[in-house]
């Protein structure tokens, strides 16, 4: 089968962002290219005796996906462009040119695996299933995770984030609703930790297979979860079916802008005293995400930074 390559040319500063809207459009795989170097922490993540030489960063970043010849590249190219019009209205995402070329049977869907490989959170190991174990780690929290073409391995620092808090607020009680779940992560951490039940919602219809699939590999019991599709913003079935009132923790680890929408939605879906735990906000975001949850009435209670990433952490007011 031949592939229809999108080369987008962006920044290095915006390549994170504009990777999350296009996964938002529904494209899948997104490779990026860019010269920004290394971190102490990703040479220790590469598990390579000999590091790869770099060029100097030039700010630049290329994210390239792919489109099979049935899809309908000239619609999917016409969102991608409304979207980055979007974004480049409160930040720089750069040229924002497109280059377009063929390549033949590409296993793309499989290519990522080279890039991901275990690495902690904390005292938590987390695993892809292609890689063993360390005798070392035997003592440890093992989280065995894969993505497959839905977001979210936990490397990230905006899911380590939501971790950290999840983890420090999460009793025996806990019911925990994660909006725009991806690949299931942090609800099943959440059941690990010790949550009696989790909710996932998410947009992108592969969410539910991986989430499905990486809590059966980690031993969480179907009657445990619930997974499903749908925008919980503006879909009256889907906030039917996710209830009133109904959760202890909301977390959810999405674009500060989503989440100005997001927050007045979810105020009405935490029981009194419930924790809101948010992430995916760039530091330049922050207020923008701390005004939305104190307009919605919920308290402040913390917030919390890894990198140019910040997570807010919020309490609904008990009731009187």
């Amino acid at each position: 089968m031949k592939w229809n390559k999108f080369r987008l040319k962006t920044t290095a500063e915006a390549e994170d962002i504009v990777s999350s809207m296009l996964m938002d459009l529904g494209i899948q795989g997104v490779e990026i290219e860019d010269k920004v170097p290394l971190t102490a922490a990703d040479k220790e993540q590469m598990f390579v005796d000999i590091l790869p030489e770099t060029e100097v960063n030039d700010g630049v970043a290329y994210l390239s996906f792919y489109l099979d010849e049935e899809e309908d590249a000239g619609q999917i190219l016409a969102d991608v462009r409304s979207a980055l019009e979007e974004l480049s209205a409160w930040t720089d995402v750069g040229e924002g040119s497109i280059e377009e070329s063929q390549t033949e049977d590409l296993d793309w869907m499989n290519n990522w695996k080279q890039y991901f490989h275990q690495f902690y959170v904390d005292d938590i190991l987390i695993i892809p299933s292609w890689e063993d174990v360390k005798p070392e780690d035997s003592e440890k929290m093992v989280i065995h995770i894969d993505p497959g073409t839905a977001f979210g391995t936990g490397m990230h620092e905006t899911t380590q984030l939501c971790i950290r808090q999840i983890r420090k607020y999460v009793t025996d009680q806990t019911r925990i609703l994660d909006v725009g779940c991806g690949s299931g992560i942090l609800g099943m951490l959440a059941l690990k930790f010790g949550a009696a039940y989790s909710v996932g919602t998410d947009l992108d219809p592969c969410a539910v297979e991986a989430t499905h699939e990486n809590m059966q590999v980690n031993g969480i019991r179907p009657d445990q979860y619930q997974v499903m599709i749908g925008n919980i913003i503006n879909d009256p079935a889907v906030q039917e079916k996710v209830g009133c009132e109904s959760y202890d923790i909301v977390a959810a680890n999405i674009l500060a802008d989503v989440l100005v929408e997001l927050t007045p939605v979810v105020v009405s879906r935490m029981k009194p005293g419930g924790i809101y735990i948010t992430s995916g906000i760039i530091d330049d975001k922050e207020q923008t995400v701390v005004e939305a949850v104190k307009r919605a009435g919920l308290e402040v209670m913390e917030v919390t930074y890894q990198g140019e990433w910040v997570c807010v952490t919020a309490r609904k007011h008990c009731e009187s």
